[in-house]
């Protein structure tokens, strides 16, 4: 070990214990009273585990140090976004050397006709600037900031911005007047992230959460008027449910969406008339999900719907708006393993982005034929996605592109022409050379057959992956069919250029591979998640990528779910095991409805307060409950944040308690003003992620 461990003793929690009793099964739990948020001796505990944290990884802040200033060095800190037109302005964000968060801000068109961004002068402002927001200045006196809304009204006049000051993602809704910089009295307390203006700007249609922290009812605000009598725009009483709420491009409605896991339903009401009773596009059915979006085809307004009944990997459909549930013109047919991702309409074209052959793609719909010309791009592992489109008839379409080796990139597209116009792409200081890197795709069996692929990337200099046993930093997610995309990281290029190949275990439970491949990691299926990571971790291992003792893995919220798993499955495979904000005492908080988002976790985990097969199924792989005696772990860091309400502080901190019981070498660091993202502030965020590197480089020998 080459930390100062023999010198530093770990905090052991006090035990308490609580008997758990479902189904006949009872489970003593000594570490349940650390739920209690305003306990002094849970924030005590934490205290001490953080000065633990701080005592044994004092030895690698000269190493936290240097990694720090190689993402500083490699940033350009005074930068600005590609503007984004809308309406008579182009709008963009920068950040200024020195400073946190970023700076919002417009500048006007110089034409009607003008669709070219404008290039701007090194730290000079664009001409006419006008600054919107400045993160830095409303972050002032805060220890946390975060921006969940940020809305500019169709004429350009008001501006409505939601501030988060603690991290547990409850926003401070205010209006600011662009035209005389004053701030308007209305101010709306406790709402959830993504409100918006009318078109009309007389209105803000807002969501707030119930006391589980679900999304549970849409609100309409009439500016000028108390927030006492905003009228209840639509409220969903089932607590699998979430709603939110937002205008479509061509602001023509208000969508009102409701959804669960697997089940969701839309609601429309007129933009210009936000008073009118919502109307219901597809009644809910249990298990199908649907998406719309608003387009003008010959003069009629309808809705291009994807919609997974009968297809499992979706279906692209038309439908009349005023007749949603009427006859449906299909336009993009289901064809297995072909996922449809998403739909989005303008007035011209339609974008449609779908994944095949585990990469997102991206193809432009032509209203007139329902043909989809793929817009092509030639790396072996890339992604790609539409971003910063908010007006509705642009003759060009703006998309970012990345992958493992390619910085993020804007590019914008000419349907007329297909011709892709570069128009930035992120600066990455010190001569970095994506030559110099490379990235492939591998496959590894699973125990039932199935390939999994695993995609790595790594310094060229170090010789190719897999010709010689090398450090390898594994990661993985797994759940809600959420896919890890080939994407750039600057301070991933400080483990790469130390010789450590990074590699993601694209596991079941996941997107990548189509919506089967989803439902094959969840429920009753969970476990494949887990063996899946398990077993790509032998593929590197036996195929002689690396060895155990050079071979540390990663995941964050579900993804600690299944760090605590193959903890405990394979706690031989690793040397080190790093839990960003984990999901590790699963049972408990699934079993309890009055957490935040427990009843609408039972969709993916299911239901194991009214379930004993799946209570028996959880309770066989949770991290917390199936911590191993007589075993050898692997060097575990836990990180969490005090403040986060997605995955409380409590599961960490009772999964580290436990692991000491069988003297593992657990660590947890715990922000103690902080949410579910970490941090807040660029330069907090680089710290943090030093740290976590710094850890993870010791751990494989080569700090």
């Amino acid at each position: 070990m080459t930390d100062n461990a023999a010198s530093v003793q770990p905090p052991r929690a006090l035990r308490e214990p609580r008997i758990r009793r479902h189904h006949g099964d009872e489970f003593a739990d000594p570490y349940e009273w650390m739920r209690a948020k305003d306990d002094e001796r849970v924030t005590a505990h934490l205290e001490a585990e953080n000065a633990y944290t701080d005592a044994r990884t004092a030895h690698l802040e000269p190493l936290r140090q240097r990694i720090f200033d190689e993402i500083k060095d490699r940033t350009l800190e005074t930068d600005l976004s590609v503007p984004a037109r809308r309406g008579d302005w182009w709008y963009y964000s920068r950040t200024v050397e020195g400073k946190q968060y970023g700076i919002h801000c417009r500048a006007p068109i110089a034409d009607p006709e003008d669709w070219t961004p404008p290039e701007p002068t090194a730290g000079e402002p664009l001409p006419g600037e006008q600054v919107l927001l400045d993160g830095n200045e409303e972050a002032d006196g805060l220890e946390f900031f975060s921006l969940g809304t940020f809305d500019v009204s169709a004429d350009g006049r008001l501006l409505l911005y939601g501030i988060d000051a603690t991290g547990d993602e409850r926003y401070t809704l205010r209006v600011r007047d662009l035209e005389t910089g004053e701030t308007l009295p209305d101010v709306i307390e406790d709402t959830f992230s993504g409100a918006e203006l009318s078109p009309d700007s007389r209105y803000v249609v807002y969501s707030t959460v119930d006391e589980a922290w679900r999304p549970d009812t849409v609100w309409l605000h009439e500016l000028g008027t108390p927030t006492a009598s905003d009228r209840t725009l639509f409220h969903e009483p089932d607590e699998k449910y979430w709603v939110g709420a937002g205008f479509t491009r061509s602001e023509r409605f208000l969508v009102i969406g409701v959804g669960s896991s697997i089940t969701s339903e839309e609601w429309l009401v007129p933009a210009d008339d936000l008073h009118a009773e919502p109307r219901v596009v597809w009644p809910r059915t249990e298990g199908v999900e649907s998406d719309s979006a608003h387009a003008v085809v010959d003069g009629e307004d309808v809705l291009y719907i994807l919609h997974n009944q009968d297809a499992l990997d979706f279906e692209l459909v038309r439908v009349p708006v005023a007749d949603p549930g009427g006859e449906r013109q299909v336009v993009i047919p289901h064809v297995p393993g072909h996922r449809l991702l998403g739909v989005s309409t303008f007035r011209d074209w339609g974008v449609v982005g779908y994944r095949r052959e585990g990469i997102a793609r991206i193809g432009m719909l032509d209203y007139a034929t329902s043909s989809v010309r793929e817009i092509p791009f030639y790396e072996p592992l890339y992604s790609v996605g539409t971003a910063g489109n908010p007006e509705w008839a642009p003759p060009l379409l703006r998309l970012g592109y990345g992958s493992f080796v390619t910085p993020s990139t804007v590019y914008d597209y000419d349907p007329a022409t297909g011709s892709l116009t570069l128009r930035k792409q992120q600066p990455v200081l010190g001569g970095y050379d994506p030559a110099d890197y490379a990235q492939a795709r591998v496959w590894a069996t699973a125990q039932d057959g199935a390939s999994i692929p695993v995609s790595l990337v790594w310094k060229r200099s170090f010789g190719d992956a897999g010709a010689t046993p090398r450090p390898v930093h594994l990661y993985g997610y797994g759940s809600y069919e959420h896919s890890i995309e080939p994407s750039f990281s600057v301070a991933r290029l400080s483990e790469l250029d130390r010789g450590v190949v990074f590699a993601v275990a694209h596991v079941r439970g996941g997107g990548e591979m189509g919506r089967q491949w989803y439902e094959d990691g969840k429920l009753l299926a969970k476990r494949n998640t887990f063996t899946d990571f398990v077993d790509c971790a032998s593929h590197l291992v036996d195929h002689g990528y690396t060895t155990p003792e050079q071979l540390v893995a990663e995941g964050g919220s579900a993804g600690g779910l299944l760090m605590g798993a193959v903890a405990n499955l394979a706690p031989e495979l690793f040397a080190g095991i790093l839990a960003d904000v984990p999901f590790v005492d699963a049972l408990t908080t699934i079993l309890d409805p009055s957490l935040p988002l427990t009843v609408i976790e039972w969709d993916e985990w299911g239901d194991p307060l009214h379930d004993p097969d799946v209570y028996a199924y959880m309770k066989s792989y949770s991290p917390y409950e199936n911590v191993r005696e007589g075993v050898r772990y692997p060097r575990i860091l836990a990180v969490t944040s005090f403040n986060d309400t997605r995955v409380l502080y409590v599961e960490p901190a009772k999964w580290v308690a436990r692991l000491r019981e069988v003297d593992a070498d657990a660590m947890l660091k715990c922000e103690m003003v902080a949410g579910h993202g970490g941090v807040s502030g660029r330069y907090n965020t680089w710290r943090e992620r030093a740290f976590e590197l710094a850890w993870l480089l010791d751990v494989l020998g080569v700090a």
